[in-house]
């Protein structure tokens, strides 16, 4: 069995983080862990309170998983904090921690912050240059790129600026762009490859960016190859949007067991 280990925060209505991630392992066959960096309470309208954990306590529990299970991929999701990010990149270091799939998680679909700037700056300067991959959304890949992407001729511009801070990979995805098709954009470096679906009305989008990021990192730790663990996480999320789940008043969860 494969397994992967998310370091993320918990989402108390299930629809994201550490919950999300843990569905997504299970639905795509791997093994899920997990070391959870904050506790909010949330639903679908929003997120009314985040309690961080030290971060030694995450360094802990990280190292506890990792001390005992083999890993085959690492993902990571709300980290709220620099203390956090620091130290979870000093463990993706220490432990050689495999394909890890950063998700730049900045703010949640409700809007509410959930990355303060010290945090973002550690971000760029720790973890990134740990990263097998980054996955930001379009507001996102602006923050860490320092410009507008309002074209795809400016998402290509963002992800070379961003593979520059150091991962191996970006993935720019395309679910806040415009138009009736979602295009998801890999650089790995040396060439650009694009992926597109047919975009979902829905507004059972809740978790979405967790969702793919941990579809990647399950696909890697299953042995495929980038490319195709991006193609394979597309469809995934693409599913499980159109399988959306009518729970709550505000943005509700994705089925992440629509294939079951």
């Amino acid at each position: 069995m494969r397994a992967v280990l998310t370091i993320a925060g918990s989402d108390s209505s299930a629809g994201a983080g550490i919950q999300a991630d843990l569905k997504t392992f299970a639905a795509l066959g791997v093994y899920g862990t997990s070391a959870i960096t904050a506790v909010t309470a949330q639903n679908t309208l929003g997120v009314s309170a985040v309690y961080v954990l030290p971060a030694d306590l995450v360094t802990a529990q990280i190292e506890a998983v990792a001390g005992d299970i083999e890993l085959h991929a690492t993902k990571t999701g709300m980290l709220a904090t620099a203390a956090v990010v620091e130290a979870v990149a000093a463990a993706i270091e220490e432990l050689e921690l495999p394909n890890v799939v950063v998700d730049p998680v900045m703010v949640a679909k409700s809007g509410d912050r959930l990355l303060d700037d010290d945090g973002i700056e550690m971000m760029r300067l720790e973890l990134l240059p740990r990263a097998r991959v980054v996955t930001p959304n379009i507001p996102e890949a602006e923050v860490l790129a320092g410009i507008r992407i309002d074209s795809p001729e400016s998402a290509r511009k963002a992800a070379k600026r961003i593979k520059d801070l150091g991962p191996a990979a970006v993935v720019v995805k395309g679910g806040h762009g415009e138009g009736d098709e979602i295009v998801d954009l890999l650089f790995d470096g040396a060439q650009f490859h694009e992926y597109r679906t047919p975009r979902v009305l829905t507004r059972h989008t809740h978790g979405t960016g967790c969702t793919f990021a941990s579809a990647v990192a399950a696909a890697l730790a299953s042995g495929s190859g980038l490319p195709d663990a991006v193609a394979r996480a597309q469809a995934y999320v693409a599913g499980a949007l159109r399988s959306g789940l009518s729970i709550g008043h505000g943005h509700g969860p994705l089925n992440h067991f629509w294939k079951v």
